[in-house]
């Protein structure tokens, strides 16, 4: 599925990433209605955070989602939102999941993130390199174009 550019009012973009995390200790309670309200709480708050989501899953004791994500809104942040308003939430309303996790910290510390896309790093470097001819210091990756 080929997602199209989002747009916003002074904004052209396409910033997709691929965010995992784990439950902490890798228990696996993620599974049956605790799962079904995962789902249901991180599709709410990437909509609340106008973040779409492209694909996910939430397995017994990790998430996976990839996102289409506005560039105003930091990655840290996102996973602030999703990691501590599902966790807050589901220990409220399955009881069972305070005894295992007495510090209310239902998620490990850390997320993984990558960007993907369609258009590699190898690409965008090729077309700045070959962009201008840069006669003063042809090693450098950052360069001043002359007019």
């Amino acid at each position: 599925m080929v997602a199209e550019y989002r747009k916003s009012s002074h904004t052209i973009y396409k910033v997709e990433l691929h965010i995992a995390w784990i439950t902490k200790y890798r228990y696996k309670v993620l599974k049956g209605d605790i799962g079904t309200r995962t789902r249901d709480l991180i599709r709410r708050i990437c909509n609340e955070e106008n973040v779409d989501i492209i694909s996910g899953s939430v397995s017994p004791d990790h998430v996976h989602i990839l996102v289409s994500i506005d560039p105003k809104i930091s990655i840290s942040k996102l996973l602030k939102f999703l990691k501590g308003k599902t966790s807050r939430k589901l220990q409220i309303e399955f009881p069972e999941l305070r005894k295992k996790y007495w510090g209310q910290h239902l998620w490990a510390r850390g997320y993984f993130v990558v960007s993907t896309g369609n258009v590699t790093t190898e690409m965008i470097s090729e077309y700045i390199k070959h962009h201008f001819e840069n006669k003063e210091s042809p090693h450098d990756p950052f360069r001043v174009e002359s007019a």
